[in-house]
């Protein structure tokens, strides 16, 4: 199977340049004006006017109640895991299939992750994986919910994303209730997209988004937890900055905290882009729409949307047939300057999570060897 006409017509789609990224920020609207803004101000670090507007606009988008701007979304994870009450020691239901900062974020809070198993047509943490997990190895005890195997407790879940196809919600939430465990919504690439009418992050406890350079709305670096519980988001930001108490001009610091603030620079770009984020899912919701009208031609699958979800499309994902196939079309488009990506590594190939509990990944590694994201950046 060759791939010469796919390549020209991803290609078609991008005429301006002679390499085709992966995915590329686009700065057309107020991203220079506020930045300006900031410099003139002084006000570039941590405290300024546009870090609260950034948050305020993230309550806004997602219906949430508190959202805290920080430096990324990995740190962003950190924080939330230890909000939602993960302690040294403990343990942290997640998905293989996912970008490493899910996982080392549990690692930064002492945690250690348990690899469940996804669902094919999400891609992410799939409930039922969880399910079975929960009645063979878990027992409820007075202190929590207590992995067999270990005897440790199984302190949070976190549920990631995958590409902006939001995890079926509704039947994790009704599981982890049932089990009293909260969830952590790695939310990083979902930005813009809805399950049942609702905005990915905001059907855990907390939830988790990334502004990094390669992300549908991007600040540089950055990242926002939002959370329902106005008070626990309160005390997130106040973690966040140092864990500084108001005073006048004392130093006082109540709790171990953390230099995690977003800078109000970035929050100037972050807020440029919020701007601008319908535009963006409108446009690659097109792009969507034209790779699934092609795709079919060639024999190769084109992931879309699932009933009663609206996505963002963030990076676009087609499956091939099997790894030989999709190894074949990795090294095509790339030596044609064109970007196309394996999905990750499954967590427990790495070397330092080998030894962490895992299922029988049977959806996870069928995806491992089809998955590829080819390019998928807003076209103007």
């Amino acid at each position: 199977m060759a791939f010469k006409e796919t390549i020209e017509f991803i290609r078609s789609k991008f005429p301006k340049g002679d390499f085709i990224p992966l995915h590329v920020p686009v700065f057309q609207g107020n991203e220079r004006k506020y930045v300006m803004d900031t410099l003139d101000s002084t006000f570039v670090s941590s405290v300024g006017s546009y870090v609260d507007l950034a948050e305020k606009m993230m309550e806004d988008i997602t219906r949430t109640n508190k959202a805290v701007a920080v430096v990324n979304g990995t740190s962003g994870l950190q924080i939330a895991l230890q909000l939602a009450g993960v302690k040294s020691g403990e343990e942290v239901i997640t998905q293989a299939l996912t970008f490493v900062a899910t996982a080392n974020a549990i690692h930064y809070s002492g945690a250690e992750p348990i690899f469940l198993d996804v669902d094919d047509d999400t891609m992410g943490l799939s409930p039922k994986a969880v399910v079975r997990f929960l009645e063979k190895f878990a027992e409820k005890k007075k202190k929590g919910v207590i992995h067999k195997k270990t005897g440790k407790r199984i302190a949070a879940c976190v549920p990631m994303h995958t590409c902006g196809f939001p995890v079926h919600m509704d039947e994790l939430v009704a599981v982890c209730n049932e089990w009293n465990i909260p969830i952590v919504e790695d939310a990083a690439e979902s930005l813009g997209s809805y399950y049942k009418g609702r905005h990915t992050g905001s059907f855990g406890k907390l939830g988790v988004f990334s502004f990094n350079g390669n992300k549908i709305v991007t600040s540089g670096g950055g990242g926002m937890i939002v959370t329902q519980e106005e008070d626990l988001g309160k005390f997130g930001k106040h973690l966040t900055t140092t864990a500084k108490v108001p005073h006048p001009y004392e130093y006082v610091h109540d709790h171990i905290g953390y230099n995690y603030r977003m800078p109000n620079i970035n929050a100037a770009l972050v807020c440029a882009q919020i701007e601008q984020l319908n535009f963006f899912v409108e446009n690659k919701r097109q792009l969507a729409s034209d790779y699934q009208n092609f795709f079919p031609s060639q024999g190769i699958k084109f992931r879309t949307e699932l009933e009663g979800t609206r996505i963002n499309y963030w990076l676009m994902c087609i499956e091939l047939e099997n790894l030989a196939q999709r190894n074949k079309f990795l090294k095509e488009t790339n030596d044609s300057k064109t970007m196309t990506r394996p999905i990750w590594q499954l967590m427990y190939r790495l070397p330092m999570y080998r030894h962490c509990f895992r299922d029988e990944q049977k959806n996870a590694e069928y995806l491992e060897e089809r998955i590829v994201n080819i390019p998928s950046s807003v076209r103007i």
